[in-house]
Parts: structure tokens; C-alpha cells; sequence
């Protein structure tokens, strides 16, 4: 069996998930239909929507079911922006951070390409951290012309942890609504909605060991949105579709799950973490770790990340080596797999291209074990060598 470091990208659903999505499967009716089948199906929704407000500190009808964290990105981004912007045609600034998921950055760069925005990029430090003072700074220079704040509370690539409280208040003090992207957060770190100040928060399923497909944006009651989609209005009148109740039910398992088993949870995936770092750092090749690090730290950066650079090769050709060895592991986020160019947030975090390229991002789950750790250790110091064998190779024929 192949070994799996990459559950950022996805993780193994729960076997208690599997077993409620199964018997939803089996039922029959309409959400939003009337008679007994479509009430029964509402219940589920309903206790479900309950189930998750709780696990996350939000009121029920504060969770807008989506079908994953992209999209419930787009809603909050684009949604408020809209808003915003009819409301009072000079709020066209948003102000977003550097080392966003590319959830975020796309739907900015459509939002400036096509519906007259502008965007201040909010720099980070070395760690990829955004100071809540760049915040402060950005919307000072003129606050009456800013949409929206989105800094995302983990990072997907380097698990940085934002200061999400401090932006969040800072924005408040300018009445200016926060988004954050909590895709990465939940399950490893604490995410309180009520108590984090943030506007409109963005989670989903499949990181946590819930289903494929579903996901929440946990919305304010007074948050003002645009909706991206039309017709039935099913969620708050600002997400239509049919909702999928099964998935529903399935996510509401995982993420009670998740928020209940947190703590032991992330020492864990510490504990492990901490062993393949010691063991790559101390394999003799020059490799660094990204982000905050600091040995049991389960606070400024996530428990289960470690994002690796080894010099002088390609990111990619390991990749592909570790692969042939059994380990599965990627260079980023796997929205951007195949793309030959370096990390976006390594660069805005300072990191050289060159650096930047011999990127790896290994990442741990509820199914990682010592035994994976230990086979990734095995399996890098033949795919290092030959990837710089590979790498000077092609600098030596000038390519």
C-alpha cells in the first residue's frame, strides 16, 4: 500500500461518515418539498445544520450549506463585494493577503479583471504571517473605499496561522465586514466563529474526513451577500439548489468528529510531524522547513504541516521519485498541481525562486502512523540524490 502524506488535499473519509451517508442514500425526498418524505429529509438538514453551528461556535442560522470550500470562498469574496459595491460605488478595494488559496486569489482577480475592483495584497513576514498592523496600515490609507478584508486562517501550503482575531477587530473598527478561509483550520486548531470576530468563515467536508462535494460558509445573520447563484433560494436566499442531504448528514458527523477529537488529535499529528521534520533536517541534504516552527507547537503553525525545501533540485522530480517509492506527498496545493512554477507563497513570503522550487509539502491525517513517517525517511535520501543528480544535469546542457 502506497504511503499518504497529502491530506491537505484530501483525507480518507471516516467510517462513521461512510455509514450516515449510506443510510441517507437510502431514504428518499426533497429538502424543501412538503409532505412527509420532504420534511423527514429537512429534519436531517436541519439537525445537521445544528450539529455543525455548534462544533463551531456559530448560531444554526448562521451555516449556508455549499458544495465545498471553493465555492463558499466565492460566495463570501464575490457575494460582498457585489454588495458592497451597489450599496456605495466607491467601496471597490479589497484587501486580501499575499499567500491566499487560490479559492480567494482567482475570484479577486476576476472581481479586478471584470467589475472595476482594485486589491491591496497584504504582505507577510518570513513565516508567511500577516502583521494585523499591515491591516491597520492598508485600510487607513483611505477606509471608506474598502469592500471586504480575507485573510485566510491557515495556510494550505506552509500552515501558518493567521492572527485572525486581531485583522478581524481591526476591520470591525471601520465597519468593514472580514472573510477567512478555515478550509485547513478546522479539525487541527480551535475555530470559534463567535468569538474569532470573522464575518463570513469558509470550511469543507473532505479535509476532515466528511464526503466530497459539501461545505459550509458560516455567514453573520447581518452579513450583506449577493448570490452567485439563482432559484430556489434554498439557503438564506443567497445559495439556491437542491441540497444534497446525505453529504449534509456525513459532513455534520465530520466535523463534530473533528472539533471533538481536536486536541488528541493534534498532538498526534504533532508528534509525527515533528518526527519527519527532525528526520529530513538531519538526513545531511541542506533541507529547511517553511513557516513558524518551533518542536510541539500545535498553535502558530498547523499540527499536521510540514513544508520541506531541498536545495538544488526540482520539487516536482521529487515528487515523482517519492511517488515511484510508495509516498504520495505533493509541492502545494493540489488545485495547482501540474502548474511548472513556483509557490506563490514561498515568493511572498521572500524565499528565492530557486529555493522555491525544490518545495515539498507532506501532510498528515487521522490515518497518518509512525510507519509512514518512517518509509518517507527511507524513501528521500535516493530520490534527493538523484533529483540534484537530475538538476545539475540540466543546468550543466544550459536548459
Amino acid at each position: 500500500m502506497p504511503v499518504y502524506l497529502d491530506h491537505a488535499a484530501t483525507t480518507a473519509v471516516l467510517p462513521a461518515v461512510v455509514e450516515r451517508v449510506a443510510e441517507q442514500m437510502g431514504g428518499l425526498g426533497n429538502a424543501s418539498s412538503l409532505h412527509t418524505a420532504g420534511r423527514a429529509s429537512r429534519r436531517v438538514v436541519e439537525e445537521s445544520r445544528e450539529t455543525i453551528a455548534a462544533a463551531l461556535g456559530a448560531r444554526p442560522s448562521e451555516v449556508v450549506f455549499t458544495s465545498g470550500g471553493t465555492e463558499a470562498d466565492n460566495l463570501a469574496v464575490v457575494g460582498t463585494y457585489r454588495r458592497r459595491r451597489a450599496d456605495d460605488p466607491s467601496r471597490n478595494r479589497l484587501l486580501v493577503s499575499a499567500v491566499e488559496h487560490h479559492a480567494v486569489l482567482d475570484c479577486v482577480e476576476h472581481l479586478v479583471a471584470h467589475e472595476g475592483a482594485r486589491v491591496t495584497w497584504l504582505e507577510v513576514d518570513g513565516e508567511g504571517r500577516v502583521d494585523p498592523g499591515t491591516v491597520r496600515a492598508a485600510i487607513e490609507q483611505q477606509p471608506d473605499d474598502v469592500a471586504l478584508v480575507s485573510v485566510m486562517w491557515a495556510n494550505n501550503e506552509v500552515g501558518t496561522v493567521q492572527p485572525v482575531r486581531e485583522i478581524a477587530a481591526i476591520a470591525h473598527e471601520h465597519d468593514i465586514p472580514f472573510h477567512t478561509d478555515a478550509v485547513q483550520a478546522v479539525g487541527q486548531i480551535p475555530v470559534d466563529f463567535g468569538e474569532s470576530g470573522a464575518d463570513l468563515l469558509a470550511l469543507t467536508g473532505h479535509k476532515i474526513g466528511g464526503p466530497l462535494g459539501v461545505g459550509v460558509l458560516v455567514a453573520r445573520r447581518d452579513a450583506a451577500l449577493e448570490p452567485l447563484t439563482y432559484g430556489g433560494g434554498q439557503e438564506r436566499q443567497i445559495r439556491s439548489g437542491t441540497l444534497d442531504t446525505p453529504a449534509i448528514a456525513g459532513l455534520a458527523v465530520a466535523v463534530d468528529h473533528a472539533v471533538g477529537h481536536l486536541h488528541e488529535h493534534a498532538a498526534h499529528l504533532a508528534s509525527l510531524r515533528d518526527k519527519l521534520v527532525h528526520g529530513a533536517t538531519a538526513a545531511g541534504y541542506g533541507i529547511t522547513v517553511s513557516g513558524p516552527y518551533e518542536v510541539g507547537d500545535v498553535t502558530r503553525r498547523l499540527p499536521g504541516n510540514a513544508h520541506l525545501r531541498v536545495p538544488d533540485c526540482e520539487g516536482d522530480s521529487l515528487l515523482y521519485l517519492l511517488d515511484a517509492a510508495g509516498v504520495e506527498c505533493s509541492t502545494g496545493s493540489a488545485c495547482q498541481a501540474g502548474v511548472p512554477q513556483p509557490s506563490h507563497v514561498l515568493l511572498a513570503m521572500g524565499v528565492p525562486e530557486a529555493q522555491a522550487r525544490g518545495a515539498l509539502r507532506l501532510t498528515l491525517g487521522h490515518t497518518s502512523t509512525d510507519a509512514d513517517v518512517e518509509a518517507f525517511l527511507a524513501a528521500l535520501p535516493a530520490a534527493v540524490e538523484r533529483a540534484q543528480r537530475a538538476h545539475r544535469a540540466s543546468r550543466g546542457s544550459g536548459r
